[in-house]
């Protein structure tokens, strides 16, 4: 969810939250007053019908309100809240509407010459309620008016105001700390933004150096490195052929380069993991993989033969993956010689392709399943075999991880590698 949408969101419902109670309260506010009106000129009314009934005593007759606002009933005893008003609504038929209308009615006692009389008064309600109902109109239109103008108010000017965020995110998508460009954001008189614009910058670019800085070290590292081993080597192999040496020393000597030629392979893959978790190899295409396994299984069949193990490919299904082809043939290098090295002797690996997958399954001395939490970490070994790495299924899950793939280990009777294609 998008923050100026779910931030908006909720500005907007607790505003109209906070606009319908001020508007209940302005129109129970005002109904109010309405009523303490009419009770006023009510009570008014009852002083002036008191003050008649002194003067004259006739007044005491009216029953009706056929001719008069106010009717006057005598009571056989004293009323039990003699002289207390009491305010109701009520309807009245009246005769030039011909119909029932709403009246507000005042009704109270008084005594008069030792007798009790029960006084009401009305007065009509009708302007009032056209009153209320213009003031329940208004409110209703001042409420559709301030929704429609916060949604203009969001649509409009907060979409404007937040327009350098969404700039900004939209082209740290699109970065990559692989390429050499600086990105560039666009400048805004918000302050807060223009702030973010420049810490940002800084950042990217200090990481973008670090980065290059990094890429620089590793290669020259790698190949400063090569170039002494190689020499080492060489040197080794030299002395190996010269026919004066001792039993005791040829040994030595052996061991010394079966070492040296452990660190160049070594430092090969230390260097290619690092190229891969730092995005460098970029050309990608798309790869039938059904293809390059048949080739790859070409070459490695004098290593299955010399093993003695039998490789077997079944194409179930066609598949192809983008990629790039150097980390796919790694990718399948890694897995196939790891199954011919621990497959036992006189059996069978299968290489089996599936719509979205390929399974490696192979059987092994080692009979109980192989720790899947520690399996394809750095320099683990299950086996002590010396010309290991222990690097090999580290990169296999690399190369899968760059472009979104899986591999995955299962034990049921055969050791089991599955690369799953199906993009997580």
């Amino acid at each position: 969810m998008k923050l100026l949408n779910y931030t908006s969101r909720y500005f907007v419902i607790i505003l109209l939250f906070i606009i319908f109670i001020w508007a209940a309260f302005f129109y129970y506010n005002m109904l109010d007053e309405i009523y303490d009106s009419m009770d006023d000129s009510l009570e008014n009314q009852k002083g002036l019908v008191l003050q008649k009934v002194k003067d004259n005593p006739e007044i005491l007759q009216k029953k009706q309100f056929e001719d008069g606002y106010y009717t006057i009933q005598k009571l056989a005893r004293k009323p039990k809240k003699l002289g207390k008003d009491e305010y109701r609504d009520t309807l009245m038929f009246m005769q030039n509407e011909e119909d029932y209308e709403p009246v507000r009615l005042l009704e109270t006692s008084f005594s008069q010459a030792g007798n009790y009389y029960k006084l009401k008064l009305i007065t009509s309600m009708v302007e009032e309620d056209d009153l209320v109902e213009e003031l329940l109109y208004s409110i209703i239109a001042l409420y559709l008016g301030l929704i429609l103008s916060i949604l203009i108010l969001n649509n409009f000017f907060l979409k404007n105001t937040w327009k350098p965020f969404y700039s900004l995110l939209e082209k740290l998508k699109n970065f990559s700390i692989e390429s050499e460009q600086k990105i560039t954001l666009e400048d805004t008189k918000i302050e807060e933004f223009a702030l973010l614009n420049k810490n940002i910058e800084n950042l990217l670019y200090k990481s973008q150096e670090s980065y290059q800085q990094q890429k620089h070290f590793i290669e020259n590292a790698s190949h400063e490195l090569q170039t002494p081993i190689a020499i080492s080597i060489n040197k080794l192999e030299l002395l190996l052929e010269k026919n004066n040496l001792k039993a005791d020393q040829i040994e030595t000597f052996s061991s010394v380069l079966q070492n040296l030629e452990r660190l160049k392979r070594l430092n090969k893959s230390l260097l290619l993991l690092t190229k891969i978790e730092n995005n460098q190899f970029i050309e990608e295409e798309d790869i039938n993989l059904n293809l390059l396994l048949k080739e790859l299984l070409e070459d490695f069949l004098d290593f299955s033969t010399y093993k003695e193990v039998e490789l077997e490919l079944i194409q179930q299904e066609n598949l192809t993956a983008r990629m790039n082809k150097d980390l796919a043939i790694i990718l399948f290098t890694n897995l196939i010689q790891n199954a011919i090295k621990h497959g036992k002797i006189g059996t069978q690996i299968e290489i089996i392709i599936h719509k979205e997958s390929v399974m490696i399954k192979n059987e092994s001395d080692h009979t109980i399943p192989l720790d899947v939490d520690k399996i394809f970490s750095r320099f683990y070994k299950e086996t002590a075999l010396q010309n290991s790495t222990g690097l090999g299924l580290s990169i296999a899950q690399a190369i899968a991880k760059k472009y979104g793939f899986t591999v995955t280990y299962t034990y049921k009777d055969l050791h089991c590698f599955k690369v799953n294609f199906q993009q997580t």
